[in-house]
């Protein structure tokens, strides 16, 4: 190739485009005759080498603020649907729009924020947005019962009232869905701060703090919808179409945008970014693939003489640099003329799909197993508390008094137990990378899952059991046996383990 031919473009990963860039034209650009002038000083955006530790911790602590409220959507949100007449097996419906705006949201939110030319950097306008939209969708939550009342249900005290209430049960889903949207705009560029702070030695140990802060929201979350005295605390939330349960969950939602705005705060203000130049943009879109598709599979079979440079990125020889300067330079057209369009979320969501194609042949599996695994999650995560209410304590939400009384102390139990879980996903986040060094990724990843699988098993046993003793000899007490009671929650308990591997493994692949 002619030194003088130009700069020959190269697809090569996002994180090294850059890099790329300066080492093609310190080889391509310089006089006949080899030699090359000084490379250019890198970008103002460039990630520094290594990052200050506090300002990395304090720069990830939205995590817990998000993971504050998550934690309370968990525990508390499936129970309460129901006590406004929404049916037990319908309750689960309302809980699709977390996977659907996770597989529309993050994506999107992720290239636009690649491309955020604000003054501010990249990842913080989104993040504040998010938060703002998180404090206003807990806060319609926690109103909703009232603004049902409002609008014109039931005049009817709570307390005797068994009823469904139609208008608080939309503005609770319009909340709920909205909390959703909010969580998954947050979450993509919190973890792509993380990565744009650290260091390239401090992946792990960027991770572990993340994960940390997700532990200490959890804590912090599962603790607050454990407690049933946040309605004595501030009485002036109980209302005529709010009682007590409501109250502790109006209370605790109020409380959760407090943390959250703190958490906020400190991670916008720690967390330095310099603004995004805009020639930087230029075919940077992830959709590109969308105008150039099948070509790329094509000259990746027949890119000869590959040669790794001593940096560890890889140049080419004996290519055809018109052909590939021709082609980049259409897609960079493409890309510049309808800019908005490629990435759109058609474009980045059929982007997602068309990578999936040129994956390793390992990787299929991997994502085979890894869906199958959240398979089993999210039901844990949708009627953990509700299953502690129904089938250890035996109580009903829309029942006699009694019975509400013993779901309600099921359901703090539940988030009593989920605490555990919590406190032990975060001491696990620390012994993964450990185990993974000591006995290998594959099999702590197996171990992990196989423990899902025994202790899912031992819920199914435990309800056969309790509904067992609860029918024949303890049908005239309300409430749960002791035994258990005690293994249901080191059930939950155990489950924080195989939780922290899974965990660790999502944070590091959006790392």
């Amino acid at each position: 190739m002619d030194a003088g031919a130009g700069a020959t473009a190269i697809r090569v990963p996002y994180r090294h485009l850059r890099d790329a860039e300066m080492e093609l034209v310190s080889l391509n650009g310089g006089a006949p005759g080899g030699d090359t002038g000084p490379p250019p000083p890198p970008p103002k955006d460039q990630p520094r080498s290594r990052a200050d530790r506090t300002k990395l911790v304090l720069a990830c602590m939205v995590a817990a603020g998000v993971q504050f409220g998550w934690a309370l959507q968990l525990s508390l949100l499936t129970p309460y649907i129901q006590t406004l007449g929404i049916d037990h097996a319908m309750a689960s419906f309302i809980w699709l729009c977390g996977p659907i705006t996770g597989f529309v949201v993050q994506p999107c939110v992720g290239v636009w924020s690649d491309k955020c030319r604000s003054k501010y950097g990249r990842r913080r306008p989104f993040i504040l947005a998010g938060c703002i939209m998180i404090c206003a969708a807990v806060t319609l939550i926690g109103f909703s019962a009232d603004l049902g009342y409002i609008l014109g249900d039931t005049t009817e005290h709570c307390r005797t009232y068994k009823g469904s209430r139609f208008r608080a049960a939309i503005v609770f889903i319009l909340g709920f869905w909205m909390l959703d949207l909010a969580n998954n705009t947050v979450q993509g560029p919190a973890r792509a701060l993380l990565a744009d702070l650290s260091g390239p030695d401090q992946c792990n140990s960027a991770n572990a703090i993340f994960c940390s802060w997700m532990a200490v929201g959890n804590i912090l979350g599962f603790s607050a919808g454990a407690s049933g005295e946040w309605h004595k605390w501030f009485p002036f939330l109980t209302t005529r179409a709010c009682c007590e349960a409501c109250g502790n969950l109006k209370a605790a939602f109020l409380v959760a945008v407090v943390f959250l705005l703190l958490c906020m705060s400190v991670t916008l203000y720690f967390a330095e970014e310099s603004p995004l130049d805009p020639k930087d943009t230029q075919g940077l879109s992830d959709s590109a693939p969308l105008l150039n598709g099948s070509r790329d599979a094509a000259h990746a079979s027949n890119e000869p003489n590959n040669e790794r440079f001593p940096n560890g990125h890889v140049g080419l020889n004996n290519v055809s640099a018109n052909n590939n300067t021709e082609e980049f330079t259409n897609v960079n057209s493409n890309t510049e003329k309808g800019g908005v369009f490629n990435d759109g979320p058609g474009a980045v969501l059929v982007n997602i799909l068309t990578r999936m194609r040129h994956l390793p042949p390992g990787m299929h599996s991997v994502l085979l197993v890894m869906a199958l695994t959240w398979l089993s999650w999210f039901p844990f995560f949708l009627f953990d508390t509700d299953w502690m209410g129904r089938e250890v304590y035996h109580g009903d939400p829309n029942g006699d008094l009694s019975e509400r009384k013993a779901y309600d102390n099921g359901v703090r139990e539940g988030a009593f137990g989920l605490l555990l879980n919590s406190v032990v996903l975060g001491v696990g986040s620390f012994l993964v990378d450990p185990l993974c060094r000591m006995i290998g990724a594959r099999l702590v990843w197996a171990i992990s899952n196989f423990t899902v699988f025994i202790c899912m098993m031992a819920t199914t046993i435990l309800s056969w059991i309790s509904s067992d003793l609860y029918s024949s000899k303890l049908h005239h007490i309300i409430g749960a046996n002791k035994t258990v009671k005690i293994t249901a929650l080191v059930v939950f308990s155990l489950l924080g383990l195989p939780l922290s591997v899974s965990m660790k493994t999502r944070v590091s692949t959006c790392s």
